[in-house]
């Protein structure tokens, strides 16, 4: 199961996207983009998680 927490990228925020992997990405991605006006490619999520995983 994958996890990203909005707070460990800088932001104020308390989001959590948990779930599959293309869940996580599609929810963080919708998040950010609506809530920080930030547009993060699929990409550039998925880095987040490998980093966080390790890989």
């Amino acid at each position: 199961m994958a996890k990203l927490k909005c707070g460990d990228y800088g932001f104020e925020c308390d989001f959590v996207a948990e779930g599959e992997m293309e869940k996580v990405i599609d929810d963080f991605r919708a998040h950010t983009d609506g809530k920080h006006g930030i547009d993060y490619s699929k990409e550039a999520v998925m880095q987040f998680l490998l980093r966080k995983q390790g890989i």
